[in-house]
């Protein structure tokens, strides 16, 4: 996937942009061209819907609509059945367009990482973080009298945020002193139902869960596939079960390598974790930690799920 940057008075903002062959540029040589990109920006549509939009003859639209197609700068999303007919839904790709006319000099600044970005949108926007990280209480707490150990996998989940932030507040709670008007934010949550109290209360509602019958082995209600190992771990990322227009982010394993691999994974391969299980507009991942260099610690994953 490309992108573009563009530099604002407010940051660097990064769009998805598809480049396209110069050749294609001859797409976009009619204005009514751009008036059927500009419909389509708005909602999505068939050539009948944008011809009565924007009152012309269904035959012009749909000649432009092949052309935009072909050249990728719109795409078909669905088909709906209209009056007897199947009517094709279209969609626009891409905000921007661009064109590469040669191999020229380029500027590589490291500290733009437009894929982990994008995956970490809403937790982290416009250099801040847009949440609060809730790690459970080092202290014996909540209906299974735990002590969590997960501070240390938080500490390197911290210094990975860090890249991305040019403004750094205190944005971090234990599940104990977690209190209503916080569960109206952006929350990322790390650790296990047993030591998390906060993951514990939404465990039923979590798409790949904890199974409290069973020594907390995991469960995804995609694969109906258990999962026993001390070293799997899961990523969720999916609407707040607390509040409309928020979301939330779970760091999960019934044990602390659990926990690690999926902070691990969150680290290492934020760009693959869309790949993985969607779900009205969520995401679940099962990992499993390696410990690489034998020395006793989890430095990377693999993908169960």
């Amino acid at each position: 996937m490309s992108f573009i940057i563009e530099e604002t008075k407010e940051g660097k903002k990064a769009y998805k942009t598809l480049i396209i062959k110069p050749q294609h540029l001859k797409v976009l040589n009619s204005e009514l061209a751009f008036k059927i990109l500009h419909e389509l920006a708005k909602k999505p549509a068939c050539a009948m819907d944008v011809a009565r939009r924007l009152k012309q003859h269904e035959q012009k639209i749909y000649y432009h609509l092949r052309r935009l197609e072909k050249a990728g700068v719109i795409k078909l999303i669905r088909r709906e059945e209209r009056v007897g007919a199947l009517a094709k839904i279209y969609s626009v790709s891409y905000p921007f367009l661009s064109v590469k006319l040669f191999d020229g000099n380029y500027i590589l600044d490291v500290k733009t990482k437009v894929e982990e970005l994008k995956f970490l949108k809403p937790f982290v926007e416009k250099g801040k973080l847009n949440a609060i990280i809730v790690i459970g209480s080092p202290d014996p707490h909540g209906k299974y009298v735990a002590q969590a150990s997960d501070g240390s996998a938080a500490i390197d989940l911290a210094l990975f945020l860090g890249k991305f932030l040019t403004h750094v507040d205190l944005n971090y709670k234990l599940d104990t002193e977690l209190r209503n008007r916080d569960l109206k934010n952006n929350l990322i949550l790390i650790g296990g139902p047993k030591a998390n109290i906060l993951i514990d209360k939404i465990n039923k509602k979590l798409p790949i869960y904890f199974d409290p019958r069973h020594d907390f082995d995991i469960v995804s209600t995609f694969t109906k596939s258990v999962y026993t190992d001390d070293d799997v771990g899961v990523i969720i990322k999916m609407e707040s079960p607390f509040v409309k227009n928020k979301e939330i982010m779970v760091l999960s394993g019934k044990r602390f390598k659990g926990t690690r691999a999926a902070i691990v994974a969150l680290i290492k391969r934020s760009k693959q974790l869309e790949d993985g299980n969607r779900f009205d507009n969520g995401i679940a991942r099962v990992v499993k930690g390696i410990d690489r260099d034998s020395d006793g610690r989890i430095d990377d994953i693999e993908f169960l799920e």
